[in-house]
C-alpha cells in the first residue's frame, strides 16, 4: 500500500476519534477565556502584487479595510509563497508542504475532467474537520476538477466557487483557452447565477457560512480571485480611479473592490460577535502579472524584482497579515523570514488541532508572532518552477535561470546564476555571483539535495 495514503488514512481515523473534542485547555488561550476553539477564516487573493496594499507602501490604492485588519494585527514585510503561479502556490498553503511534495509542482488543468492535488495529501480542511470543525471553501480552487480532487473530496463540507483558473465574473464562464465553458459549482453541482457579480455572491456565500456555524467552530477558505483577470472593478471603484494611467486604474479597481468584500465579511463576523474569537489570516498568492489579459501589468512590487512566474522577489515575497482580537499583537509589524506552507502547523497550534502525522515543510510561527525578537523558523527555503529554481540561505539567494525584467525602465537580461544579499540588495539587481563562487555552489547543492528529497 501507498505509504502517503496509508498515513492520510491512518490520520484522517485516528483525529475521527476526537472529533467531539472542541474545547481546548484555557492555558492554551493565554490571555483569552474563550472556551470554544477559534474559527478561521484564510483569506487568498489572487496576482496581487507584492506593496499593492496602503500599510504596504501603495500611495495611489485605497484599502481602508485591509489596513484596519493590519492596524488590529501584524503584518509581515518578508513573508513569501511557496510558487509564483496560482496551483502549487494554493497547493503549498493547502499542504504546508512544498508544491514538489504535494504533487503540484505547476498549474492543474481548468477542464472538467481533469484531476489535480493527489488525494493522498492531507488538506487544513481535513485536518480542521477531523478536530471537529466546520469545513467551507469559496471562491477560486485550481487544484483539481473531478470528483475527488475538487473540494468536496479535499475536506470542505460545503464548497461554492469555479475549479479553473479564472473566470468573467459576471457570465461566469472560462474562456481563455477553448471551447468556452461555464464554470460555477456547488459542492460539485454546477450552478447558474447569470449575470451576478461574482464577488457579490463570494461575500453572501460567506455570509451564510458563517452564519450557519455559528455554534461550532469553522473554518473557512476564502480564495478570492481578484485583482486577477479580467479586471472587473466596480463601476464606483472604475470612476475613483479614472485619473489613473491604464493599466494601473483598472487594476487599481479590482484591489479596491476586493478590499471592500473583505471589509463586508469582517464586518459580518464583528455583527455576529464572532470576531473576537476568530483567527483571520490574509496573503495574496504570489505577485502581480504582467500577461496580456491583465493589459501587461497594473500591478506594483515597489523595490522588488519582478513578478508572477518568476522567483524574483516580486514574484513570490507577497503581503500578509493576521489578525485575531486580543490574542495576536495590534499594530505590529514582523520583518523575520515566513512563507505560506507555515500557515497549516500555526492554524494547528493556534487552534489545539493535531497535525497530520506526515513530513510537514512548514513551521509554526506562533512564537514569531507573538514576540518581536522571536527568530525564523527557516534557515534555507526553496522554490522551483521548470527549470527556474531559487534557494534561500539566511541573507543569501540563489536565482537560477531566473528571466530577463524590466526594473524602473532598466532591463535586466537573464543570466544562469544570480546571487544576492537580501540584507544588501533586495532589489536583486547587482549580481554578486563572481564575487562568491563558494556561496553559488553551496546552494546548488542545497537544491539538487532538497529536489532529490522532494521527488521522492
Amino acid at each position: 500500500m501507498d505509504m502517503n495514503k496509508q498515513s492520510r488514512r491512518g490520520f484522517l481515523k485516528v483525529m475521527g476519534l476526537v472529533a467531539g473534542s472542541l474545547f481546548m485547555p484555557q492555558a492554551a488561550f493565554g490571555r483569552r477565556k474563550a472556551a470554544r476553539k477559534p474559527n478561521v477564516v484564510l483569506i487568498f487573493t489572487d496576482d496581487q502584487g507584492s506593496i499593492d496594499v496602503n500599510c504596504y507602501g501603495a500611495k495611489d490604492l485605497y484599502t481602508p479595510n485591509l489596513d484596519r485588519l493590519a492596524a488590529e494585527g501584524t503584518r509581515f514585510t518578508q513573508f513569501y509563497v511557496g510558487a509564483p503561479v496560482c496551483s502549487p502556490s494554493r497547493a503549498a498553503l493547502m499542504t504546508g508542504r512544498y508544491p514538489q511534495r504535494a504533487g503540484v509542482p505547476g498549474n492543474v488543468s481548468s477542464q472538467a475532467g481533469h484531476a489535480g492535488m493527489p488525494t493522498e495529501q492531507v488538506t487544513i480542511a481535513e485536518m480542521m474537520k477531523s478536530a471537529g470543525y466546520a469545513t467551507g471553501h469559496v471562491g477560486k480552487w485550481h487544484l483539481g476538477y473531478t470528483p475527488q480532487t475538487m473540494p468536496n473530496g479535499q475536506g470542505y463540507d460545503y464548497s461554492f466557487g469555479h475549479m479553473g483558473g479564472c473566470i468573467d465574473n459576471y457570465s461566469h464562464f472560462f474562456y481563455w483557452q477553448g471551447p468556452n465553458r461555464h464554470d460555477l459549482w456547488r459542492n460539485g453541482t454546477e450552478v447558474w447565477h447569470d449575470g451576478e457579480f461574482f464577488g457579490d455572491l463570494m461575500v453572501d456565500e460567506c455570509k451564510k457560512f458563517i452564519d450557519g456555524h455559528k455554534n461550532q467552530p469553522f473554518f473557512l477558505y476564502w480564495a478570492i480571485n481578484m485583482p486577477h483577470y479580467p479586471l472587473q472593478g466596480k463601476q464606483k471603484w472604475r470612476k475613483k480611479y479614472e485619473h489613473l494611467d491604464a493599466p494601473r486604474k483598472m487594476y487599481a479597481a479590482f484591489v479596491s473592490t476586493m478590499d471592500e468584500m473583505v471589509g463586508e465579511v469582517v464586518g459580518h463576523l464583528d455583527e455576529s460577535g464572532l470576531r473576537e474569537n476568530t483567527l483571520i489570516i490574509w496573503l495574496s498568492d504570489h505577485g502581480h502579472s504582467v500577461e496580456q489579459r491583465t493589459f501587461g501589468g497594473g500591478g506594483n512590487s515597489g523595490d522588488y524584482r519582478g513578478h508572477k512566474f518568476t522567483l524574483w522577489e516580486g514574484g513570490i515575497r507577497i503581503p500578509c497579515i493576521v489578525s485575531w482580537p486580543g490574542r495576536i499583537p495590534k499594530n505590529a509589524v514582523r520583518k523575520q523570514v515566513a512563507v505560506s506552507i507555515d500557515w497549516m502547523p500555526t492554524i494547528a497550534e493556534y487552534c489545539s488541532v493535531k497535525l497530520p502525522d506526515i513530513n510537514i515543510d512548514g513551521k509554526s510561527i506562533v512564537p514569531m508572532i507573538e514576540e518581536a525578537d522571536a527568530p525564523s523558523p527557516h534557515d534555507i527555503l526553496y522554490w522551483e518552477t521548470g527549470r527556474h529554481w531559487a534557494v534561500r540561505e539566511g541573507n543569501w539567494k540563489l536565482v537560477h535561470n531566473g528571466p530577463a525584467t524590466e526594473y524602473k525602465g532598466r532591463k535586466i537580461p537573464q543570466v544562469e546564476d544570480f546571487l544576492s544579499n537580501m540584507a544588501e540588495d533586495v532589489t536583486e539587481t547587482q549580481n554578486i555571483a563572481e564575487e562568491h563562487p563558494e556561496k553559488v555552489k553551496r546552494l546548488t547543492a542545497l537544491h539538487n539535495q532538497w529536489r532529490k528529497e522532494v521527488n521522492q
